[in-house]
């Protein structure tokens, strides 16, 4: 048994309680790791307005960095003193991880959203006599400890820096899966990304390194187009104060974007990208909005070959993506950093709300 303080969501849109907590020993394909620093992501928020059902009282959390402490049976390839990044999880076996494509496993909502489909001897967490729910997309990293699926741990060189890379394994994975693996813009593409958020201002780096015709940003919030200028677009649009459409249709001279990456998870957002988009162009749409949430779609403004598309995760494979971010901020290409704001655990609460609030881009919590 082991010992740590956790961020127990009690009920949806309540307050996390830190409390101390018991961690079981890792199970059958279980790592035990000792974390360093996590990232807070919307989907975070999601749950704690209720809009994602994570069974409570729970742990969430799902952009965990630590160092491994204990291997449950069956785990090899990890071993306890390595540094790790920790990403969603899969369950390795069906057509689509066989495919290389994790992010649309066959049983990924039950097991990262809900955290079900574990062995049989999966660890369990405590408060006290209470079971509190785990394994938030496979390893609850509001906690200085997290019991993780081995599938979803990336080891990482002794020397880098896990405070800063935490929110790899998922906002800046989702950015940069979704640009390159989804968008894949070449010099001739105009690019825009809807929402100057986390996600956003990722995708913004990731576009840039492909640098495309012109890569325009929208979002309400004025410091945050400066600062997705000086991360790699080329224009910018305030949707508070302009037509959206009307300036993307003014840079590209009236014949609109090919490839826009919705990040805000609003359905007017998504339509308006779709008005915006140049015949053949595509819209990709992430973001986790409440179940039942609807595009709206004219069916004669898309019969020019426009394609609305969604994507979970950037469709990527964390093992092999997470490593070149990895390379790429060790490079100074991936400044991160810049986005970042920090916060102790006992502060989760208040880092949940300037995020919420737009007063940080992405909140990491170090421990």
């Amino acid at each position: 048994m082991t010992r740590g303080r956790a961020a127990v969501l009690n009920a949806p849109g309540g307050l996390m309680e830190v409390v101390d907590v018991e961690f079981d020993p890792p199970g059958t394909g279980e790592v035990l790791v000792k974390l360093v620093a996590t990232g807070l992501c919307h989907t975070d928020l999601g749950v704690i307005a209720g809009g994602i059902p994570f069974p409570t009282p729970g742990i969430i959390g799902h952009e965990g960095a630590g160092v491994v402490e204990r291997v449950g049976p069956g785990v090899d390839a990890i071993q306890p003193g390595q540094k790790v990044l920790l990403s969603f999880t899969s369950c390795g076996a069906c057509g689509a991880c066989d495919d290389g494509h994790p992010a649309y496993c066959s049983t990924w909502l039950p097991r990262n959203l809900m955290g079900e489909m574990r062995a049989d001897d999966s660890a369990g967490v405590d408060r006290g006599t209470e079971p509190v729910r785990n394994h938030f997309f496979g390893q609850s990293s509001f906690a200085e400890y997290a019991i993780a699926d081995a599938r979803s741990l990336v080891v990482v060189d002794d020397d880098v820096d896990l405070t800063v890379l935490a929110p790899l394994g998922c906002g800046v994975l989702t950015a940069f899966g979704s640009m390159w693996n989804v968008l894949d813009p070449g010099p001739r593409d105009t690019v825009v990304v809807y929402g100057a958020g986390a996600v956003g201002l990722s995708s913004v780096i990731a576009a840039a390194l492909r640098a495309p015709a012109a890569l325009i940003a929208v979002d309400i919030v004025e410091e945050r187009l400066h600062l997705a200028r000086e991360l790699g677009a080329t224009h910018t649009v305030n949707a508070k104060t302009e037509d959206v459409a009307e300036g993307i249709f003014d840079i590209t001279s009236g014949r609109g974007a090919d490839l826009s990456f919705d990040t805000t998870g609003n359905p007017r957002v998504a339509r308006g990208a779709l008005d915006a988009a140049a015949a053949g162009g595509t819209v990709l749409v992430c973001g986790a909005p409440a179940p039942g949430t609807e595009i709206p779609v004219d069916i004669q403004g898309i019969l020019t070959g426009k394609i609305l598309r969604g994507v979970t995760m950037g469709d990527a494979l964390p093992a092999t993506l997470l490593p070149e971010l990895v390379a790429l901020h060790a490079d100074g290409r991936l400044p991160i950093e810049k986005l970042q704001a920090r916060y102790r655990l006992d502060d989760i609460n208040q880092a949940a709300a300037d995020m919420h609030e737009g007063a940080a881009v992405k909140p990491v919590i170090v421990f």
